[in-house]
């Protein structure tokens, strides 16, 4: 029973710090003139990776490479397939142009990259070091492309000020909370996102055990999907409030870091020969392409097409349990 309702209470601390999540980061980047697309990629995109990062690299410390790598290449088959696929069926996923031509190829990009390194070389000190420096100059890009959106942004911001009427306008000094309530809504829902996500996956994996499930079972689902909730709750509220920017950004980005950031924390944290999951690695790359190719047709993500992607996610699960 205390493990049941640790799992219960794991799910609603991710269901609440998820919405403060998607209310703040969106409210902080009009506030700042930025494209939600850049706060959902940078802010919790990489947020919403930490778990990625700590169970990968304490994996390859361990000297379980296989485990290390295999994470990081099962959520980026995650993320742009069964969530992406549930985001969307939830409604209709619309991105700018702008995006398809720089955020997500720059992803998949990403993905090749650390692919590429994992299969032919392995991931060591030297091929760490190349994935540090490429996160680096993706977020270096990133900033530049953010710092060149904002006449657009604040353009938006301004005609969505003027027909709300400032019916947004509160008491004196509501203003000057904001300003500083919102990166702390954002900062502390993150937290809440992945101290949730951390309860429902120790109660299920408990219950799981105490029921006889097979450890490995246990590894290859409960744990993977865990590691992936954070991304899953976050873009499912930011749709149900009509965030798509957000959910790209979040996802796209977190394969983003995922591969880069989470590659180089796998190489320096231990080294690894080359990975034998060529099959594995290649439908990474050409679940990517998809998610890419069918955002880039018409702009949009229908129901259909993220229906497509859950099937695709059922289809490449078995590569992941082999």
């Amino acid at each position: 029973m205390i493990e049941v309702f640790r799992a219960l209470i794991g799910l609603a601390l991710l269901t609440v710090a998820a919405d403060h999540l998607v209310l703040g980061s969106s409210r902080l980047a009009r506030r700042l003139r930025i494209s939600p697309v850049v706060v959902g990629v940078v802010v919790i995109g990489l947020g919403t990776s930490a778990p990625e990062f700590l169970v990968s690299g304490l994996a390859a410390a361990h000297g379980d490479t296989g485990i290390a790598v295999g994470n990081i290449v099962g959520s980026n088959v995650l993320n742009l397939t069964l969530l992406l696929g549930i985001a969307a069926i939830v409604a209709p996923i619309s991105v700018a142009s702008a995006v398809i031509r720089r955020e997500v190829p720059l992803t998949v990009a990403a993905i090749g990259l650390f692919g590429l390194l994992a299969v032919v070389v392995g991931l060591n000190g030297m091929t760490a070091a190349v994935l540090a420096a490429a996160g680096v100059a993706a977020l270096v890009l990133l900033v530049r492309w953010a710092h060149a959106d904002r006449a657009e942004v604040a353009l938006v911001v301004e005609v969505e000020a003027f027909l709300a009427a400032d019916g947004d306008a509160g008491p004196p000094g509501s203003t000057r909370r904001q300003a500083w309530f919102e990166p702390v809504r954002a900062l502390l829902g993150l937290l809440g996102v992945l101290a949730g996500a951390q309860l429902l996956v120790r109660g299920a994996s408990a219950i799981a055990e105490g029921v006889g499930v097979p450890q490995v079972v246990i590894g290859s689902t409960l744990v993977a999907l865990g590691t992936s909730l954070p991304e899953l709750v976050a873009s499912v509220q930011a749709q149900r409030r009509g965030e798509s920017a957000l959910v790209v950004g979040n996802l796209f980005g977190s394969n983003l870091f995922n591969s880069l950031i989470g590659g180089a924390v796998i190489g320096f944290a231990g080294h690894t020969t080359a990975y034998a999951g060529i099959a594995f690695v290649l439908a990474m790359v050409v679940t990517a392409g998809l998610a890419w190719a069918l955002l880039r047709r018409g702009l949009r993500l229908t129901r259909l097409e993220g229906a497509a992607l859950v099937v695709t996610y059922a289809l490449v699960a078995p590569l992941l349990l082999a």
